[in-house]
């Protein structure tokens, strides 16, 4: 049975805000994952599905089971590294993995464990990679991801921050790398994160159910025709997924290139003191999401229309909560915003 066509990410209507964090956080994973909070049925996990179908097909070495990148010597697992010091690694082309993590998941099957099987078999300590291991150069994608348990959303975010997953247990000790965007999404009725769970993703974004007629209408208007014909409508937006495509892979290519001013260190420094947050973990994102951003544009250089786009889900959720003014998160970045930058 094949595999059912991706919706076209390109075909999304509307939430503009969570497809421009999704699309930089693939231009630059370092950036630390998204988190989209808001109403079920909007399209959260059908986006995230959507990029990772659009993503071109990436090299990994054949045979090995955290999927690493032959072109990168320094995130090499042990075994790789073995393998190359005998001669050249094969390889082939796989999928971008995109990587559901189950709310009922053990921390064994999340970060690995002792296999079983082979140890009861052949009396061997072999290891058995987790959901992390798999998602390795990917997403990582949990859904109600404010009814997880704590500890895990630790793990993962830890992980997520250092790319590589140590596990010893059993007897064990394994080093393996684990690099890949972490999403999460939510219904805020259903519960919060913990401010320090919620700071340390690197953006937050809002998703609300269109208000307006037209938007709705068009919505299910294109998922119908794409539930009668996946790849009949998968085609029609050919071209416009190329397009896009194209753009992301010119951003990772000219990340490195982007200028961020001075001037732009300060607006930065200057809105983040304006806000109160907390530590410095808020302009050092705001900065990298504006420069993935002015990559993904074409733009040679960071400037105020950057910083603006990308203040609202780079700063919202690392705000303290402030009695005085009873103003939602976003509202008081965006106050925050045209007070420094102008209407």
């Amino acid at each position: 049975m094949s595999q059912r066509v991706p919706f076209p990410f390109s075909a999304i209507v509307g939430q503009d805000e969570m497809k421009l964090a999704i699309l930089v956080a693939a231009v630059d994973p370092g950036i630390g994952g998204v988190l989209a909070f808001g109403d079920r049925g909007t399209g959260k996990s059908t986006a995230i599905r959507a990029l990772a179908g659009l993503l071109p097909d990436i090299p990994v070495v054949e045979g090995c089971a955290y999927r690493c990148d032959p072109g990168d010597a320094r995130a090499l697992c042990d075994d790789c590294r073995a393998r190359q010091a005998r001669g050249p690694l094969r390889t082939r082309m796989a999928p971008v993995p995109v990587v559901d993590l189950p709310l009922g998941a053990t921390e064994d099957r999340v970060v690995g464990a002792l296999d079983i099987q082979r140890a009861l078999a052949n009396g061997e300590k072999a290891f058995e990679p987790g959901l992390l291991a798999r998602a390795n150069r990917g997403f990582l994608y949990i859904d109600e991801a404010n009814l997880l348990e704590d500890h895990l959303v630790d793990l993962l975010l830890d992980v997520a921050a250092s790319g590589e997953n140590v596990v010893e247990r059993e007897g064990l000790s394994i080093r393996h790398p684990a690099r890949f965007v972490l999403v999460g999404s939510g219904n805020p009725e259903e519960g919060e994160l913990r401010p320090q769970l919620l700071d340390r993703f690197g953006l937050s974004v809002e998703v609300r159910t269109p208000g307006d007629l037209p938007s709705r209408i068009e919505v299910i208007r294109r998922r119908d025709a794409y539930d009668r014909d996946p790849a009949g409508f998968a085609a029609q937006w050919g071209g416009a997924e190329a397009e896009l495509r194209g753009r992301i892979l010119a951003a990772r290519e000219g990340l490195a290139q982007v200028a961020v001013p001075d001037t732009a260190y300060e607006r930065a420094a200057q809105l983040c003191l304006s806000l109160g947050t907390d530590g410095l973990r808020g302009e050092l994102t705001l900065i990298r999401t504006a420069r993935a951003l002015a990559a993904l544009e074409g733009s040679a250089a960071v400037g105020d229309a950057e910083l603006r786009r990308v203040a609202p889900p780079a700063l919202r959720h690392r705000l303290r909560r402030n009695p005085l003014d009873e103003a939602v998160a976003g509202t008081r970045v965006e106050r925050a915003v045209q007070e420094l930058f102008g209407p």
